[in-house]
This record gives C-alpha cells, structure tokens and sequence, in this order.
C-alpha cells in the first residue's frame, strides 16, 4: 500500500499547494492527511464535486497553478458540466488534477447505488475526454503524478487518477479542535428513535449514509417492516424527492431527514420548496457538523444560520433541538403548523461500531415506500393546522 505521507508530499514537490473536493471513503486517509499539512485556505471542502471544478479553476486563473481535485467517482456527475463547458480544451483549458476514488470497481463487492457507477467509470473518463492513470497500493505513484501532471501542463486540460480500494495507508489524523462541532446531548440514532416514536407513521425520505442505515435498523428494533424511502445514493436531493412526494400525496405528513452535508451539497432545493411551499412538508436537518459517513471532516455547517436560511426561502417556521426534552416540544410544535417546516437537530458525530446495512435491494425499498404511500387514510388539511411561534 502507499504511504500517505508520501503521496502528498510527491504531489507537493510536483507543484501542487491547493487542494478542494468533496470527501471520499475510499480517499479519508489522504483527506486526513491533507487537512493536517495544509493551511485552511488551501484545502477547501466543498459543497459539491463542480463548485469544486470551478473552485480549482479559479485557482489557476489566480496563479497559474495546478489545483488538485478530490472526489468520489459518484460525484462526476456533479463535475461533468464544469468539466465539459469550464476546464475543457476546447473551451477555457484549465489544468488540474482529479483524484477520483472507484467505488463499484468492476469484480469488487460494494453496495448497489455504487455499481453502475463503477463499471462506467473509465468509459465517462474516456468519453470526456480525460487522460487517467489508475492508481493502486503497487502503483509507481510518484511516476504517474509526474507523467500526469506533465501533460496537463503542457496541453492545460485536466488529468485524473483513478484510486482504487486500499490503495492508502492508514493515517492517523491530528487531535481536531472541536470548536465548530454541534454541542448537543443527543446522538443521531437517539434522535431519530424520538422522531419514529412520534412521527413514524409520515412518509419519510431520508438522506445518504448512516442516517438511513440507522433508521432502516430502527425500524427492525421496533418491529415493523421497513416502509421508508432509503436515499442509499444521489446525495443531497432527499429534500427534493420529498417535495415531490409531498406535492403528490397531500393529505399525508411527509418527512426529509436530511444531514448537512447533503443539504450543502444541493442549496437551491430548498429555495425551491419554499416557493412550492407544500403544508404537508417537515424538513428536518440532522446537524453533526461533518461528513461523518466517509470519514468526519468538517463541513461548513458551523457558519450557517439555518433559521435565516429557512426565513429567506420562505419556509414557514424553524425549530431548534438539542436534546430529548427540546426535540420532544419541537415535534409536537411541528405537528401543529403547516409546512414547509425547518427542524434542526444538533447531535453529536458518532454511530455505533455495528451498525448494519438495510436489507433488500434499492427496488423493494421503491415498492414498500409506494404501497405506504397509497394509504390514503389521513384527510388531515395541513393548511388549516393551528399555526405556532416559528422558533424554539
């Protein structure tokens, strides 16, 4: 395996001082490793895969330099456009270096939303029209980064390489400051049995990662089948699946449980759904603070004022919760007033060791939302629920 240390310092000696993306699993050790030798403002955590693009680009416009690019292989499709009418040779010619971690590897066990992903990987590669290496734990690493970064100099065209499945050493990362971590009592699981026990019976969409890992879990503790929309892909569009299954079953209480860095990732949804402003809507944001499910670097949760954001996109209230008792008195005020409804939930980063995977394939968990959806028994008229103060 490669010696992270090492690799960084190979790109570092090859000119490369600025690093942005998106967090990857396959790539935390190198992230980890980034994080720790780079001042804050050359390592940038994005939002998402092309605000990355455009934030790499600028950065040679600035200095004429390479930029390095993180992200996982799901995320090209975020970059395509950016890549294609931005950094292309045919349009700007903007140099750069993609660090692309490959799950769904052809012949390597993952999870289903990574498959498909995976087996095109090289041809979309191919088919925009980026040279690649791949990289693997018996790669000459400093050669490739060389050759690579050799040919995006010369012909100003971004380059990439391909990261295969444990192709890092483990890098044991610098005790963190925990100043911009939520200070909260609750974790996340405990958090989402308090909204099953309250809510359980609203369609619920829930985002990317652990959260719908755990909620999946939660289900089966309480013995109950599972019904809820699994977001196991697509990061960031729960909330815009929700708002479409809000439009379309009106007299049912539906639930996004989003996290922050999903939220991030896709902004303008929500101004969106605000204008759309469906009154059977909760959003509810599971805020950590990090993107804990690909390894817990810091997202820019901590500068964000929810509140505001839900006021400039016009939802109709927010509330705020920190432990049990606040997000019990939360719930019963969100039951209450129409939506769309923001409800942020601070909790603390962490899940349990054991945590399992949900059962089934993406498609059995389609067909057991939508018969829960069908169930048309709820003639409630969320419009003309009693309305609540809008903070907490």
């Amino acid at each position: 395996m490669i010696n992270t240390t090492d690799f960084f310092t190979t790109l570092h000696q090859n000119g490369i001082d600025f690093f942005c993306g998106v967090p990857d699993s396959l790539l935390k050790h190198l992230c980890a490793c980034i994080s720790d030798n780079c001042a804050p403002d050359r390592h940038v955590i994005c939002a998402n895969e092309g605000n990355a693009i455009g934030l790499a680009a600028g950065y040679h416009l600035g200095t004429a330099k390479i930029a390095a690019v993180y992200m996982q292989n799901s995320g090209l499709g975020n970059a395509i456009n950016p890549l294609l009418s931005l950094t292309d040779p045919e349009v700007y010619s903007i140099p750069m270096l993609l660090i692309i971690g490959w799950r769904g590897e052809p012949n390597i066990p993952d999870e289903p939303q990574h498959l498909k992903q995976g087996r095109i990987t090289e041809t979309l590669l191919q088919n925009v029209g980026i040279p690649y290496q791949i990289l693997d734990a018996e790669s000459d690493y400093e050669e490739e980064i060389s050759a690579l970064l050799s040919l995006a100099s010369s012909e100003s065209r971004p380059v990439a390489l391909l990261v295969r499945k444990g192709t890092f050493l483990s890098y044991e990362k610098s005790p963190q400051n925990d100043s911009t971590t939520p200070k909260s009592a609750l974790m996340r699981e405990e958090a989402l049995a308090i909204i099953l026990q309250n809510m359980g019976d609203s369609l619920i969409i829930s985002t990317t990662g652990k959260c719908s890992r755990e909620l999946s879990e939660l289900r089966e503790k309480r013995g109950e089948t599972q019904r809820d929309f699994l977001t196991v892909g697509s990061m960031g569009h729960s909330s815009s699946i929700a708002a479409g299954v809000a439009l379309t079953t009106p007299t049912r209480r539906v639930l996004c449980i989003d996290g922050d860095g999903a939220m991030l990732m896709h902004l303008g949804a929500m101004a969106v759904i605000g204008k759309l402003a469906p009154s059977n809507f909760i959003h509810i944001l599971i805020n950590n603070g990090c993107h804990e499910s690909v390894g817990g670097q810091v997202s820019a949760a901590d500068i964000m004022d929810f509140e505001a954001l839900a006021q400039a996109c016009a939802y109709k209230a927010y509330y705020l919760a920190g432990n049990e008792a606040e997000l019990n008195d939360a719930i019963q005020k969100c039951q209450k007033q129409p939506g769309p409804i923001l409800l942020e939930i601070k909790v603390k980063p962490g899940s349990r060791p054991d945590l399992g995977r949900p059962q089934g394939s993406p498609q059995d968990c389609k067909k057991r939302f939508m018969k829960q959806a069908e169930l048309h028994t709820d003639s409630t008229d969320f419009t003309d629920q009693e309305s609540t103060d809008s903070t907490n």
